[in-house]
């Protein structure tokens, strides 16, 4: 069982009164004191229920799951891990310790949950279900790392860990921009298999599907420049020589079949491929930099590990000698 008194349940919630007050009181019968809610402005008794149930309820300063989560994170909670959760009670609490043990055992620093793994009937409708696939896939072809489940909103990790994490999405976006980062900066994960369950029939989602899914996958996207830039550049790069490709075969085609000279489109196709030629260029040399800075980075993580470590057992050393003279006097 994990130290409860080392984790905080981070709950951010919006509208969720039907489900808040049962949510928390699961993870107080888990044994977990320290839950933390972050109330998006609920028009609702939300934020009674919760302090009722016996969280730390406060109402966030600005707009959106992924702001919450970063302000409670950075400004209200100290202890070093934080287990989070969804308040719509389509997570279980009883599940926590598995959440909580890569972390604890020291296998990991961020851990995401794998709805995918035991999915009740009900818990996600069809379209979210392949909208989840498509997302994904996209990541895992962008980013080169299979995280099964980028969107899970049952993670554990260590504050120490979060903070390295340059996170700016404010609504749904902030898991995928947590799993980016992750790879980014080579933060130790692990997927755990989890039950996702449907919600209550009187909760109401706050998730638009079609539109929320069209900004992560754009967050996705945009986030490859940094991270995977040969993606990024060589995808745009492939798609305007594939175009100027086309142009210079209808060109080439309307010449020799119908004797008709297309200078302009042949000029428009001729800019397409060299721009293309430029762009996947730069991609290759971007992901050269990234890859020396990624490299950098590490040796310097690598060289400030090393010296905490000497300055604790130094520390060690001076305590051991200080204590010793007492003992001997006693003796």
């Amino acid at each position: 069982m994990a130290d409860r008194d080392n984790v905080c349940v981070l709950l951010p919630a919006y509208n969720e009164a039907a489900t808040i007050e049962s949510v928390v009181e699961g993870f107080r019968e888990q044994g977990f004191e320290n839950i933390f809610v972050v109330d998006g402005g609920s028009t609702d008794d939300t934020y009674a229920l919760a302090e009722a149930a016996g969280a730390r309820v406060v109402e966030q300063s600005g707009e959106g799951k992924g702001q919450a989560i970063r302000e409670a994170v950075e400004r209200y909670i100290d202890v070093p891990y934080v287990l989070m959760a969804d308040a719509d009670e389509t997570y279980r609490a009883e599940e926590a310790d598995r959440m909580l043990e890569p972390l604890l055992e020291g296998r990991a620093d961020h851990v995401i949950g794998d709805r995918f793994a035991d999915m009740k009937p009900g818990a996600m409708t069809r379209l979210n279900r392949m909208g989840n696939r498509i997302i994904n896939g996209a990541f895992s072809l962008i980013h080169s790392y299979d995280y099964a489940d980028i969107l899970s909103g049952y993670r554990a990790f260590s504050r120490e860990s979060f903070l390295r994490l340059s996170l700016s999405a404010d609504g749904f976006g902030i898991e995928t921009e947590m799993a980016v980062e992750c790879v980014k900066h080579g933060v130790k994960t692990v997927i755990v298999p989890i039950t996702y369950l449907p919600r209550p029939d009187e909760s109401e989602t706050n998730l638009r599907p079609v539109r929320d899914g069209g900004v992560i996958l754009v967050t996705l996207y945009r986030m490859a420049k940094t991270n995977n830039p040969l993606f990024y550049f060589g995808s745009v790069g492939a798609s305007t020589i594939a175009l100027g490709a086309l142009l210079g075969v209808y060109v080439l085609y309307d010449w020799f079949v119908n004797s008709i000279s297309h200078q302009v489109i042949a000029t428009v196709g001729g800019i397409a491929i060299v721009l293309g030629i430029q762009l996947l260029m730069f991609g290759v040399l971007s992901d050269m930099i990234v890859t020396v800075n990624r490299e950098q980075t590490q040796q310097l993580e690598n060289i400030a590990n090393r010296l905490n470590e000497q300055t604790r057992e130094m520390e060690e050393s001076d305590e051991t000698e200080a204590t010793a003279p007492a003992e001997n006097r006693r003796n």
